[in-house]
């Protein structure tokens, strides 16, 4: 038996196969959770709905975060599906591609406020949202990165607004916490993802940061999606505000120095 059988899941965020939330859901797809898919804009509906017949997803609904209506209108097609809810994911981030290519004090005021609001308001709106339909014991959790405590070149404003996500975990995980409902993050390491190739120099930072990590070795989405399985799991269950480091161990490095000639 999976450790997430008979446990509802909605994933938010999926774009492609090579996404972190992909990874997510072909594990709970494997732990017997029923899941749940929401994407975002036409463009990618082609993309994901091939994805979720192969984990035999029925549940698949495109929602703009941006617009309080249409996440009021998943809600309801999700308590009429699903009933209630246990696992909420929300694998969601943008910042306009100028934003990550330029320095950071020259970043704009709406590219500031447009990555605020999808990257981080996105997770206070659907949680909130999605509050009545949660059972006692259920867990939510969003996908973070090291660039928000730490300056990761060209990551710029979403740095920022990875460090806001950062502290709304903790804040949600307090006012839901008598609820039984637990909120957590997963940093990742650097993936080859849709979104890191907005990042200038991610290649150069993909390298280096197999190079400098512990276990000398990146990350893959399937390491992101056992994980998540932790955190949505009973195994979790007094877990809540915590932010977890899945990083062949890149952040507890202090000066980097490179072992070659050893």
């Amino acid at each position: 038996m999976g450790l997430l059988e008979g446990k509802n899941a909605l994933i938010f965020g999926l774009a492609n196969d090579k996404s972190i939330a992909w990874g997510i859901t072909q594990a709970f797809k494997r732990e017997g959770a029923n899941i749940g898919i929401s994407y975002a804009g036409e463009m990618l509906e082609r993309r994901v709905k091939p994805l979720a017949e192969k984990v035999d997803c029925t549940w698949v609904e495109e929602c703009d975060v941006t617009k309080d209506d249409q996440i009021a209108i998943t809600v309801e097609k999700a308590a009429k599906h699903f009933g209630k809810i246990d696992v909420l994911v929300h694998s969601i981030a943008y910042a306009g591609r100028d934003e990550l290519n330029k320095p950071f004090h020259e970043t704009s005021r709406e590219g500031f406020k447009v990555a605020m609001e999808i990257s981080v308001f996105s997770l206070v709106a659907l949680t909130n949202a999605f509050l009545p339909l949660f059972n006692p014991g259920a867990s939510v959790m969003c996908m973070t990165y090291y660039g928000s405590v730490k300056v990761a070149p060209h990551y710029n404003v979403m740095g920022v607004a990875k460090a806001a996500l950062e502290s709304s975990t903790r804040y949600l995980a307090y006012d839901l916490g008598p609820q039984k409902i637990r909120v957590n993050a997963i940093s990742a390491g650097p993936i080859r993802t849709l979104a890191a190739a907005g990042v200038g120099g991610f290649r150069d930072m993909y390298k280096h940061f197999a190079d400098m990590a512990p276990l000398r070795e990146n990350v893959t989405i399937e390491d992101v999606g056992n994980s998540a399985v932790f955190l949505a799991s009973d195994l979790s269950s007094h877990i809540t505000g915590e932010v977890l480091y899945v990083d062949a161990g890149f952040n507890t490095i202090g000066v980097q120095i490179s072992d070659k000639d050893e």
